[in-house]
């Protein structure tokens, strides 16, 4: 009873000391954010985050009544500035590999006819269910054993979730950095590398960056992965088409922190920053979209899923750079 009362308290004086305050919706709508998300602000930080939650919650409203071909929606992420969002959600590190990565490119041009209109890799058991990285940067750990799970349970017949923190702690060698980022591709040769990777039962996640546990036993393991033509939505829907692919997208606009629902096709760039694993694709109302898994947890968008634009051909970024680096894993 206390809190509730202190936390009305400072509510009053910040609507008593900033007009931006003066429409108690606001305050309902908050107080009902804080208790849907579990949030816990001191005294003195609770006038800002409630100023932040103000702020996102126009910038949803205002977007909303444009006619997108998408939905936007207050989320868990609702009391962040666009920094702090940048900040503690993406993760993905791009480093120029461009020799690497043609050596390593395969060629799927013979495999782009006859291919099926719709893929949703879910319905084949490829797929686990929607994780969580919390602030941490290890977008690009959940990408890695989302691709990872999906070749394993197509090639073995059983679908095992893996360990992100193994790969957090653990393939700093291969170019990681933990919660401060990361790349796939380092992730699977590392993956390689140590002949395998356990289980997340046996290597849970803790959102944070700590010393390498060797103690548990592989259960899944890789032969080699591939990179898919860059700037090729033909070869990424033949890719896609096989199997859960891991993608690198720009994920840094307010749109895609409050994607909620519909084909997302915003105007969001092409600087890469966030790791996530496109596990089908499809047309909904006439629009083509591939079917993508965040790491958000299955309170944002479309339980944890966003459709984003997908367009055809070569020569084409993809809708927030999602064509631009591509890759898979092989079992």
């Amino acid at each position: 009873m206390k809190v509730i009362v202190a936390i009305a308290v400072v509510l009053c004086l910040a609507t008593a000391q900033a007009a931006l305050f003066e429409d108690e919706n606001y305050q309902l709508l908050f107080t009902k954010f804080m208790k849907q998300y579990h949030k816990v602000y001191s005294h003195d930080e609770l006038p800002m985050r409630f100023a932040i939650f103000k702020s996102n919650v126009d910038y949803v409203h205002s977007e909303n009544k444009k006619g997108h071909s998408y939905t936007l929606a207050m989320n868990e992420l609702g009391d962040l500035t666009r920094d702090e969002y940048r900040k503690n959600y993406l993760g993905y590190r791009p480093i120029r590999r461009d020799v690497y990565r043609e050596l390593n490119t395969v060629d799927l041009s013979n495999t782009t006819d006859s291919l099926p209109t719709t893929v949703d890799w879910r319905k084949k058991n490829a797929v686990t269910a929607v994780k969580n990285q919390g602030q941490c940067g290890s977008c690009w750990a959940f990408s890695t054993t989302g691709s990872t799970e999906g070749a394993w349970a197509l090639a073995k017949g059983h679908l095992v979730s893996l360990s992100e923190q193994q790969l957090v702690d653990c393939s700093s060698a291969y170019g990681n950095q933990g919660c401060n980022g990361g790349l796939m591709d380092n992730a699977f040769q590392y993956i390689i590398a140590n002949k395998g990777i356990c289980a997340e039962s046996a290597y849970p996640y803790k959102g944070t960056t700590n010393s390498c546990q060797k103690s548990c036993s592989s259960v899944a393991t890789l032969s080699s992965f591939h990179d898919v033509p860059t700037k090729n939505e033909d070869a990424l829907k033949a890719a896609v088409a096989q199997q859960p692919v891991s993608v690198a997208i720009e994920a840094d606009q307010l749109a895609f922190q409050f994607y909620s629902g519909g084909v997302f096709n915003a105007a969001c760039g092409t600087n890469l920053d966030h790791g996530v694993l496109i596990v089908g694709y499809g047309t909904s109302s006439g629009q083509n979209y591939w079917l993508v898994k965040n790491s958000w947890g299955a309170s944002w968008g479309l339980s944890g899923y966003i459709m984003m634009a997908r367009g055809t051909g070569s020569g084409n970024a993809g809708e927030c750079g999602i064509a631009l680096d591509p890759s898979y894993p092989i079992v």
